[in-house]
């Protein structure tokens, strides 16, 4: 059975978070590299739309995250925390997070992308142009660059899919150059 067919048994064919009926898509949360169950939701284009776009979100659309948020599935559990996490200032979201209990295990996954920090603790990557990094998000390289301990040269143009941020320092990112797991200074790439 694929992802899509046990997802939508799952949810009914309804929004996992919302309830909407309409326009459902599978959505891999990042930064998992893997679509599995418990990594993965069924959602409607409106709350897939704001959760990708931050500067979209219209905060009385996600008060059914009061039902929601208790869902047994990790997916919808960690994606109620990280929306929640995002609209704290709204007053009532801090209420709702008060209230809700995640796993440790659930906890760091929601955390992994950084939802959640202070915006004065949060480490913001950026590339050479200045755009913000996301995990998850796609960069090409902008030179040729050799990888330290070994003959390995990733070349200028070469797309690294579905990178990961460093935690510690905002000026590094990992991702997969061919079959090698490789750490990328943020100066030499270029969001796609």
């Amino acid at each position: 059975m694929n992802i899509v067919r046990e997802l939508q048994k799952r949810c009914g064919d309804k929004c996992e978070l919302c309830g909407s009926n309409e326009s459902l898509l599978v959505y891999n949360i990042p930064p998992s590299k893997e679509e599995k169950l418990d990594n993965a939701l069924m959602v409607c284009k409106v709350c897939n739309d704001q959760i990708e776009n931050p500067e979209t979100t219209n905060a009385n659309h996600w008060r059914c995250l009061n039902d929601s948020m208790w869902s047994e599935h990790k997916a919808v559990q960690v994606v109620a925390w990280r929306m929640l996490s995002r609209l704290r200032n709204e007053g009532w979201p801090q209420d709702l997070l008060d209230m809700m209990y995640l796993e440790e295990d659930n906890l760091d996954f929601a955390k992994a992308t950084g939802e959640g920090e202070d915006d004065t603790d949060k480490l913001i990557h950026r590339d050479v142009n200045g755009v913000i990094l996301e995990a998850g998000d796609s960069v090409v390289l902008i030179k040729d660059l050799k990888v330290k301990g070994s003959s390995l040269v990733a070349k200028q143009g070469t797309a690294v899919r579905n990178i990961r941020l460093d935690r510690d320092n905002d000026k590094y990112i990992e991702g997969k150059v061919g079959p090698t797991q490789i750490v990328i200074i943020t100066e030499y790439v270029k969001k796609i």
